[in-house]
């Protein structure tokens, strides 16, 4: 039985995201292996970050006591955690299928490793994305100063239910992602996110840019946990 580093466990409505707005049930993991220039959740981060070590089965108890059927395991890194694809699987498997399993990742992981071909029946690419965890995978931009460990093979292992999401800190980022988009085909196969490091880029001049490029498959979206409360504050 795997036992998992937990920073927080908590209830909250999704901030950003396909499913923004709705209540989640998210469970904060210690440690990355990024350091990206605006981390917002670097006390996650450190070698002395609180945190209390949880069993699988006590996961799946206070995930399942919440009522809650949206899960996201995020970070720090949530793939880098020792077994995670094991809880993953309980996860998946809770009550007949009942969760939605979102794994919020920074786009360096191999995530081809979650994606549990033996636990379907068939091979169409429509019972595969019922049957694993649906991804937010960032793309790290230059702003970041964290683009060189992107794993693009990912690229490979998305359907219509995962989303990219690229945090733009300013217009050479906005290009650069327009860039990894077409490069990779992302428009049509995945959603794709646009979303501002918070107060360094002026909303308009991402409206601006999908209105230039005619952008049809993206969408700018912005963190409501930080709009709704303090920008910084825990367990929102």
């Amino acid at each position: 039985m795997g036992s998992y580093r937990v920073a927080e466990l908590f209830t909250s409505i999704n901030g950003e995201g396909m499913c923004a707005g709705e209540l989640a049930v998210f469970v904060r993991f210690c440690g990355c292996n990024l350091n990206c220039d605006y981390c917002d959740t670097t006390w996650a981060n450190e070698q002395d970050c609180t945190y209390e070590v949880m069993t699988e089965e006590e996961l799946l108890c206070q995930i399942g006591e919440k009522g809650i059927t949206n899960v996201t395991l995020t970070g720090g890194e949530p793939l880098l955690q020792p077994q995670i694809d094991e809880l993953i699987k309980k996860l998946l498997q809770y009550k007949e299928g009942s969760l939605r399993v979102e794994i919020e990742t920074n786009g360096s992981v191999d995530i081809s490793r979650f994606i549990f071909e033996d636990a379907i029946e068939g091979d169409s690419k429509d019972s595969l994305c019922r049957s694993r965890p649906v991804f937010t995978m960032d793309y790290k931009l230059g702003g970041s100063k964290m683009e060189a460990w992107m794993n693009t093979d990912n690229f490979e292992y998305l359907c219509e239910q995962d989303t990219v999401k690229f945090v733009a800190a300013d217009v050479a980022d906005l290009e650069r992602a327009y860039e990894v988009s077409e490069q990779y085909h992302l428009n049509g196969k995945c959603n794709i996110i646009l979303s501002p490091v918070f107060g360094r880029i002026e909303l308009e001049r991402i409206v601006d840019f999908m209105k230039k490029k005619r952008w049809n498959d993206a969408r700018m979206q912005l963190q409501l946990h930080k709009i709704i409360w303090e920008p910084d504050k825990k367990g929102v």
